[in-house]
């Protein structure tokens, strides 16, 4: 049977292309580790401090961002320290004196973690409407576990003014 010209054609086109259609993974590979390596150097820019919805922080115009370091949550009833509850607001303002001897000692043990060669530095997330002598005594306790930086958090208010 013979075939018309067109046939042909197709017939030899059909017959050349049959090895071809294989997947480079190369070029896929490539691809990939670029978008591996983008994620990774955007994802170190940002700091988020751990959320408490029951916290409602107050509010600032400061420049710094935060970094990471040691956290001491606020609430109205506990004391928190990296998200584990230290002290209750009720067991500190019953005790006498101005260290807090717990949280001290929870402080004491994470400065141990991190090691001594590192900056000790300590971020305290109250809530806005704590009492100003409790927040002294929480600093104070901070400072006499060799703290030697205590930040507070703050949510950074829209406009330069204060």
């Amino acid at each position: 049977m013979a075939f018309s010209r067109r046939a042909q054609r197709m017939d030899r086109h059909h017959r050349r292309n049959r090895g071809g259609g294989a997947l480079s993974l190369v070029s896929m590979m490539d691809i990939f580790t670029i978008l591996v390596f983008f994620l990774l150097v955007n994802s170190t820019d940002v700091e988020v401090l751990p959320s408490a919805k029951n916290i409602k922080l107050p509010e600032s115009t400061a420049e710094l961002s935060p970094h990471e370091t040691i956290v001491v949550t606020v609430s109205a009833r506990d004391v928190l320290v990296q998200g584990r509850r230290v002290a209750s607001i009720a067991d500190i303002e019953r005790s006498g004196g101005d260290l807090i001897p717990a949280l001290k000692a929870e402080l004491d043990h994470q400065a141990g973690r991190a090691g001594t060669k590192t900056k000790r530095e300590l971020t305290i997330m109250g809530d806005k409407e704590i009492p100003y002598r409790l927040l002294k005594r929480i600093m104070l306790t901070g400072a006499a576990a060799d703290y030697e930086t205590i930040s507070l958090a703050v949510l950074r208010r829209e406009g330069g003014k204060g």
